[in-house]
């Protein structure tokens, strides 16, 4: 039995410098994304980093998605709307929002389910 306050497992800290992001999308442009935690340390939520150079990627979401941004200027495009967020805002999108990511940013991601690609059978 846990007692309460009792971590589960360890405290990380994930530098977005020691990560490798993967090519997610471009030209034009170029994104690329950096899983932080992976589905091993929680299946109940995914967490990373992403950098986008000007690409325009179009995707529905499988999962409720937040967007923090830390450098530079994220842009959505959500049918004829669009949301630019800068360095110390961030963005909730529900699960089946159709978009488009673009922009130039550097920003953190978070998931939940962080399994969405097993439960979607994607994986």
């Amino acid at each position: 039995m846990s007692s309460p306050g009792k971590a589960k497992g360890r405290v990380l800290r994930v530098d977005h410098k020691d990560l490798d992001f993967t090519f997610r999308g471009g030209p034009p442009g170029a994104a690329f994304v950096a899983r932080a935690l992976s589905n091993e340390i929680s299946p109940n939520i995914g967490v990373g980093f992403a950098r986008w150079e000007g690409a325009q990627v179009a995707w529905t979401v499988l999962y409720d998605e937040v967007i923090f941004v830390i450098e530079g200027c994220f842009q959505l495009h959500v049918g004829d709307e669009l949301f630019e967020v800068t360095p110390g805002q961030l963005l909730w999108i529900p699960e089946g929002t159709e978009l488009v990511y673009g922009g130039h940013a550097l920003f953190g991601y978070v998931v939940h389910p962080g399994n969405w690609k097993e439960l979607h059978g994607l994986s």
